[in-house]
């Protein structure tokens, strides 16, 4: 009976601790793969089915397609117009804020004109003075050449006499009652007043030109001036700043008593009835878009015919720009500042398959896409697309017209091979 008890206390080997341990954990862990696997195979059922209310589905029809380039576009007024100033001056007052409707006119803000008027009246004060020094010049021109003229007409007469007395000396010499002498001291006097004369006729006619010279420089002058002058007040009224249309006011510098420089912009005025697009597209499109193309714009849902109007030849930071003129740029959907989609067409297909664009279209090239086979059931297939407009999208091959093909996010099937659909 001893020896019974002893063998029933005896301590239990350690490998079979061991082998007890495995048999256990090899138990759980079968019932936890089992559990994973009937959890796997249920969340597969589930996945691989899918409603019909869930998904878009567009149908494969043959038609003509226009090819469009997307390019991204910002809503502004058709007419805007910025008012600089045009002189150095203190802002004084301030009639207007931004928002305010305004005609033409209308003042806008004003600034301090003292020292521009003040060298205005200058200039006028030394127009009047450049005026009269040209009617002190002419009455001397006029007064020199009269002289010129006595001093030939005297010079005249004097040769008269000296012909005179030349015919009367050779008279004489022809009687025997005068000398040679006689005849030629008459002859050099003749001769010397014919060249006195000619000399003088020479120095009218040279005075004259002068003259005329002087009075040309002096009225040149004073058209520049006069010109310089009417700049002056040109730049005096375009500082009283006031609207030059009827519109709205966008923007007006409102810091009454701040200096600014020529050139500072003052104020905007926009026409907030009318608008047009600001558009930027990758240079890689940039042989696609030209003066006078077509153009699909979507703000929201809305979509409204244009042409390009613009282009700007040069590229800033891989980017183009141009401006879209819409058919109807009084739509009561545009408002400045708004983003908006633009689709400027390239080309039109025509006779072509076709499924409507979604989000999944990313370029030309091959895509995996579900299509219906029979009515409760999609099918992945391989389907090579091409060129897309905003609205649809060129079917190159996989698919067929008459076909139903699902456009809307399937990622969540991982790429089954078949997906029930449920109504």
């Amino acid at each position: 009976m001893k020896e019974s008890v002893n063998s029933m206390d005896r301590e239990i080997p350690r490998s079979v601790k061991m082998a007890r341990k495995r048999m256990t954990w090899l138990r759980y862990g079968a019932i936890v793969v089992g559990l994973a696997a009937i959890g796997f195979g249920i969340s597969r059922f589930f996945r691989s089915s899918v409603s019909e209310k869930s998904i878009s589905v567009s149908d494969v029809d043959r038609g003509t397609i226009e090819v469009s380039v997307t390019a991204s576009g910002r809503v502004v007024p058709a007419f805007e117009e910025a008012i600089v100033s045009p002189i150095t001056a203190r802002v004084v007052e301030v009639y207007k804020s931004g928002g305010d409707s305004v005609d033409v006119g209308t003042p806008l803000l004003k600034l301090d004109l003292q020292s521009t008027q003040t060298d205005y009246q200058n200039k006028l004060d030394e127009l009047q003075m450049k005026r009269h020094q040209l009617g002190q010049l002419l009455v001397n021109n006029q007064t020199r050449l009269s002289d010129l003229e006595m001093q030939i007409r005297v010079s005249e007469m004097k040769l008269g006499r000296m012909e005179a007395e030349l015919r009367n000396e050779r008279y004489l010499d022809s009687l025997g009652s005068g000398t040679t002498d006689r005849v030629r001291q008459a002859e050099l006097a003749y001769n010397t007043g014919k060249l006195e004369l000619q000399q003088l006729r020479q120095q009218l006619e040279g005075e004259r030109r002068v003259k005329e010279a002087d009075v040309k420089v002096k009225q040149l002058e004073i058209n520049i001036f006069e010109k310089n002058l009417a700049e002056t007040e040109r730049t005096l009224e375009d500082a009283r700043i006031c609207s030059p249309r009827r519109a709205t006011l966008t923007y007006i510098y409102n810091e009454i008593g701040g200096q600014i420089g020529a050139g500072t912009k003052l104020a905007v005025v926009s026409d907030l009835s009318h608008f047009k697009i600001d558009c930027e597209i990758s240079d890689a499109y940039g042989d696609r878009v030209c003066v006078g193309g077509k153009v699909v714009v979507k703000v929201g849902k809305e979509q409204i015919d244009g042409i390009v109007s613009t282009v700007t030849p040069l590229s800033r930071n891989g980017l183009i720009t141009f401006t879209v003129q819409l058919s109807r740029d009084d739509h009561p959907r545009l408002r400045s500042g708004l983003r908006a989609d633009v689709y400027v067409i390239t080309s039109i297909k025509d006779d072509v398959l076709k499924i409507r664009n979604a989000s999944f279209y990313t370029g030309a090239g091959d895509y995996r896409l579900y299509v219906f086979d029979g009515a409760d059931e999609l099918v992945l297939r391989n389907v090579k697309l091409g060129e897309s407009n905003f609205d649809m999208i060129e079917v190159v091959s996989g698919i067929e017209e008459g076909d139903r093909v699902v456009v809307s996010d399937m990622g969540k099937f991982n790429g089954l091979d078949r997906v029930k659909v449920k109504r």
